[in-house]
């Protein structure tokens, strides 16, 4: 895989340390004209080939065979389209994009041009994301009466919201808010173990026009999930799977599930951590990686699928928005 960043926030500033550590050949990074500076040292730090302030100069660079879009949320459409129009495989920062609609159009763009297009969300690679599925899904925990996921984290950025000063991740203009923003980790964790949910609701606390934290209630036929998360608090992170026999659960976010455990009636309760790295990133971009380079399709459909279930609720959800 031969990288090209659209970006260059707070996400892509983490993701570089540990795509230098997986020593993934960076060949170029491009942002806006007046973060040129910044770009430059970037590129510097991260031994980065090119930078680039005009995303389709980076496009035509031959070289590179794969765009990671970490723009704002509501510019993802436009750069995942340029980039698999141009013949790029596309890894996109979640949310995918802003409607189903949307992604719909850009997977059809992407069968049609035989290229990868994949959501770069953590939860669904990490080693204990994948075996809390096994066990869930295997019954061990028996009957899964009701899920509750908490990702409440007071942003850095807030305090300046209230001020007046918006940033694009609280900026309804640029799709940003609590549940597109934290409890997308949360509703990535429930599908992708429950699937579609026969019902959505959304009950937002709004300031400014925009949610800054929101209750999203999932409803299943034999069991409700609730998915909290808020820019404007804090809390201990948490999540519960509450089955008929055992309850397993994680004082962690969902986005990094670091560790959790089991509590079985009589039997006390057992820790387990499975992940091999200590950053929740690693796993994510080794598992993309291989199916770039192998030019896996089956595995990429497959995390499609998970990716348009998602979308689905969130655009369900957002219409009280």
């Amino acid at each position: 895989m031969k990288l090209g960043i659209a970006g260059a926030g707070m996400i892509v500033k983490e993701a570089l340390g540990v795509l230098n550590d997986l020593d993934i050949d960076l060949k170029g990074i491009c942002a806006r004209k007046n973060s040129e500076e910044k770009l430059k040292k970037l590129s510097e730090k991260h031994n980065i080939a090119n930078y680039y302030t005009d995303f389709d100069d980076m496009l035509r660079n031959s070289e590179i065979d794969t765009i990671y879009v970490a723009v704002p949320n509501i510019l993802h459409y436009e750069f995942c389209k340029k980039a698999l129009e141009a013949g790029k495989n596309v890894i996109c920062e979640k949310p995918f994009t802003v409607s189903l609609n949307e992604l719909e159009k850009l997977n059809d763009l992407a069968v049609k041009n035989n290229l990868i297009l994949i959501e770069a969300i953590t939860t669904l690679y990490l080693e204990n994301f994948l075996e809390i599925e096994r066990i869930v899904k295997n019954g061990e925990i028996g009957e899964v009466k009701l899920v509750c996921a908490n990702f409440s984290q007071y942003s850095s950025r807030y305090d300046n919201f209230r001020k007046g000063i918006i940033s694009p991740s609280f900026d309804p203009k640029f799709a940003g808010g609590s549940l597109m923003d934290l409890n997308i980790y949360n509703i990535h964790f429930i599908c992708a173990i429950f699937g579609q949910a026969r019902e959505v609701r959304y009950i937002p606390s709004i300031e400014k026009n925009i949610d800054v934290s929101g209750v999203l209630i999932l409803t299943y036929p034999d069991k409700e999930c609730v998915s909290i998360a808020s820019k404007a608090s804090n809390c201990t992170k948490n999540m519960q799977i509450q089955g008929s026999k055992a309850t397993i659960s994680m004082d962690v976010p969902t986005n990094g599930c670091e560790s959790f455990s089991i509590y079985k009636k009589g039997e006390g309760e057992e820790e387990f951590n499975l992940n091999k790295y200590n950053h929740r990133m690693c796993r994510e971009f080794i598992e993309i990686e291989k199916i770039i380079d192998n030019k896996d399709f089956n595995m990429a459909e497959k995390m499609m699928e998970k990716s348009l279930i998602v979308m689905s609720v969130v655009e369900k959800a957002r219409k009280v928005l």
